[in-house]
């Protein structure tokens, strides 16, 4: 028997970071030691109270379906996050979702139908355009490396790029994967576009509390943005549960009552007692995150004063864990070619839709990052 496979499949490319990672798996399985510059999640654990919180929700037996939006606890105390961020979003404008990335999937499904066109701003992270791909819309993408990656020298371009066409422009802001915080001024000539030609936006706020020295502006508090901005966030890079699988979107409850039946028939909920360690995570872990982004600072610093030695100039995050190093303009060959010659793991830019470059995470103790930069070094990568 053979079987075909939609259009919607076979047109999309499996997740390079992912299978970065799987081919840095495969190599240390036969006991290469790879330093792994690949990975998007802290290397932190979970802190200590979100892991209490879900075994004793566990042990209370909170091991069962929940409402599908989530449990109502949650959805609170999420809605109160929100709105010290300033946004306004009661718990019935929230769905609670396993991860941030199906929160986007759901969002893009419910928006994006045949031939509509979605803006990205490049470097974009490397589902967006899949999942745009996959709901049958096309692609309209501005190009930031001219610009150290900063959105406000290339508004012009975005004007050239977003149309009365456009339903749909996506914001990563700290970015994945340039770790670029978008200025007030930039957010407010998105607002202008959207508001102009009628366009919804989706502000990824996952890496918002992961900044150094910066405020990120959440794009919704702007005026005119409330009712046609959609928030996504979450908990696996913030409080490094990654393996937890929880995030949460908000927005209009129009787009919620929409959106809300694709989460139904799809993943039902998020699982029951990881939602119970989320309220616990964001009500009692300030601390511990601000000790991660402190130890993170440090790691880009020092990264940065590595290349800086190497005669390497990068554009210095000012958010998220990741920065992008120029290297040839096949990318691709150059991360595979590193990864074989001195063990050391990047993703290519082009996955990002930026030839040119590899994107570093420094997720990595300074031990290890000093030995990649070394290994990098040596092997005449950089």
């Amino acid at each position: 028997m053979t079987m075909e496979f939609t259009d919607r499949l076979t047109r999309v490319e499996p997740s390079a970071t992912l299978a970065v990672s799987a081919l840095a798996t495969e190599l240390e399985a036969d006991g290469a030691d790879v330093v792994d510059l690949s990975v998007g999640e802290p290397d932190f654990p979970t802190p200590e109270t979100v892991v209490e919180a879900g075994k004793a929700a566990m042990d209370a037996g909170h091991t069962g379906y929940t409402t599908s939006a989530g449990i109502l606890e949650l959805r609170e105390a999420i809605s109160e996050k929100l709105a010290d961020d300033g946004l306004d979003h009661g718990p019935e404008e929230i769905i609670v979702t396993p991860g941030a990335k199906q929160a986007l999937y759901e969002i893009v499904q419910a928006l994006i139908a045949d031939g509509d066109e979605v803006t990205l701003l490049d470097p974009a992270w490397v589902s967006y355009e899949a999942m745009v791909e996959m709901a049958g819309g096309s692609l309209s993408r501005v190009d930031l490396s001219e610009h150290d990656f900063r959105l406000e020298p290339a508004l012009e371009d975005l004007a050239d790029a977003v149309s009365d066409d456009t339903e749909l422009l996506i914001v990563n802001s700290p970015s994945n994967p340039t770790g670029a915080v978008y200025s007030d001024a930039a957010l407010e000539g998105v607002r202008d576009l959207a508001v102009e030609h009628d366009v919804t936006v989706i502000s990824d706020e996952i890496y918002k509390e992961i900044t150094y020295g910066v405020e990120p502006t959440s794009l919704g508090t702007l005026e005119g943005m409330a009712d046609r901005t959609i928030t996504v966030n979450g908990f696996s890079k913030a409080y490094s549960m990654t393996g937890w699988r929880l995030g949460y979107f908000a927005g209009p409850e129009a787009l919620i009552d929409q959106a809300g039946k694709l989460h139904s028939h799809s993943v039902s909920s998020a699982v029951n007692f990881v939602q119970h360690a989320g309220i616990e995570a964001l009500e009692n872990t300030d601390d511990a995150v601000a000790e991660m982004v402190e130890a993170f600072e440090d790691r880009r610093d020092l990264v940065v004063s590595l290349l800086e030695e190497e005669g390497v100039d990068v554009a210095v995050p000012d958010g998220a864990f990741y920065m992008m190093l120029p290297v040839e303009e096949d990318d691709q060959a150059w991360c595979e070619n590193a990864l074989e010659d001195t063990h050391v793991a990047t993703v290519p830019g082009s996955a990002f839709g930026t030839p040119g470059y590899a994107r570093i995470s420094y997720a990595a103790s300074e031990d290890r990052l000093r030995e990649g930069i070394e290994r990098l070094a040596d092997g005449g990568y950089l």
